[in-house]
């Protein structure tokens, strides 16, 4: 029996893990879960999973979930050194899911204990890839990446030399909006803007899928993860959504891994890692697809890729940057107060006016986030 704990247990990365594990009782033991502060959810999970520690990012919060497990025995916390004691505790694998720069602190202390650490912030790579990454080696932590693009690029370069490689291409569906023109882009609404016609995914990366940001972010991410040179990584759009990633070796052959859109296939992957394991996952069936189709990306309409590829060339802050300011725009937008549009505008924009000294550590980091977020709202107040 190998241990776990989950940090975002309630959100959909964490269900389908818990999901997994509930079909696999009897090969892991739960140690903590976390939430932000769905205390009733997050208790009854504790409670199902006979998990040690549940945490609330939200202290405030933290009272209901003790009253939700009273008398259980399990250890109620709450606060975000609650959130950094629960990453801390020894386990062999942690499910790394907190959205945004939240996640951060509670990554690197998972990351310090120096075991495995299944990755599904992908802002833990993008704001601070350099410090992330330096902890990893300096721990001897085994990353493995839970993003189903990364696992599809790690599971294809399994037991190559990155040496090999020609080029890494990253899939996007597109979104919901990839055949909208300007005007309709324009015009969206953030309830069209959350409707992904492939992936069911919270609204924020949701949104992110439909400005092309999330493959910008998953860009600098694989950067990180597998050190080729940025000319070497691609993105092409894939409407079905079934090839998610390829490698292409310098002998011309491409390895491509092909799945379901279904998030429990690359969990599967980093849960059984060395090996494989079942998922309720229904098989491809090809010939019911017909056809799987590409076309090249459209950075007139959706210019977030090549920002992101800019900040990335940048180095240093420029990525935490632009992760900072593009969660500020997408808040303003499903909040009604922007135009979709407008996210990439103003992501650039704080691009323009700052640029940080590169970070040397997770408070650097946190500091950049912070000033580039009060950037970013100072634009708002003039938008």
């Amino acid at each position: 029996m190998r241990s776990i704990s989950v940090l975002g247990a309630t959100g959909s990365i964490g269900a389908s893990t818990l999901d997994l594990v509930r079909r696999n009782r009897d090969a892991w033991r739960v140690v903590a879960l976390t939430a932000n502060c769905q205390a009733e959810e997050l208790a009854r999970l504790a409670i199902e999973f006979g998990a040690e520690l549940a945490v609330v990012a939200d202290e405030a919060c933290l009272p209901l979930l003790r009253d939700s497990l009273a008398g259980t025995g399990i250890e109620a916390l709450g606060g975000p050194i609650a959130l950094v004691e629960a990453a801390a505790r020894p386990v062999d694998l942690t499910l790394a899911a907190i959205v945004g720069c939240a996640g951060l602190a509670p990554t690197m202390a998972a990351i310090e204990q120096g075991r495995v650490v299944a990755l599904a912030n992908k802002e833990a790579l993008v704001s601070a890839g350099e410090v992330m990454t330096a902890a990893v080696a300096r721990h001897g932590t085994t990353l493995l990446p839970v993003d189903s693009e990364h696992n599809a690029i790690f599971q294809c370069l399994s037991g190559n030399d990155l040496g090999n490689v020609r080029s890494i291409t990253l899939t996007a569906s597109g979104g919901p909006f990839r055949d909208w023109s300007a005007e309709q882009l324009a015009a969206a609404t953030p309830a069209q803007a959350v409707k992904h016609p492939n992936w069911d995914m919270g609204a924020k990366i949701s949104v992110d899928s439909a400005t092309m940001f999330n493959k910008g972010l998953e860009l600098i991410e694989a950067h990180h993860l597998f050190p080729v040179a940025l000319e070497q990584l691609r993105i092409i759009v894939h409407p079905q959504s079934v090839v998610h990633s390829m490698v292409e070796y310098r002998d011309g052959s491409t390895l491509a891994q092909l799945g379901p859109s279904d998030m429990r296939v690359p969990i599967a992957s980093c849960l059984a890692y060395p090996a494989r394991m079942d998922t309720p996952c229904a098989p491809l069936d090809l010939a019911a697809l017909g056809e799987l189709t590409f076309r090249a990306p459209d950075e007139v309409r959706f210019p977030a890729t090549r920002l992101a590829r800019e900040a990335a060339g940048a180095g240093g802050a420029m990525p935490a940057v632009l992760n900072a300011a593009n969660e500020i725009a997408v808040a303003a937008f499903l909040s009604g107060h922007i135009a979709f549009t407008r996210i990439a505008v103003m992501v650039e924009q704080v691009l323009e006016r700052y640029a940080p000294a590169p970070p040397v550590s997770l408070g650097d980091v946190l500091a950049v986030d912070a000033e580039a977020r009060a950037q970013a709202r100072a634009l708002l107040e003039f938008a």
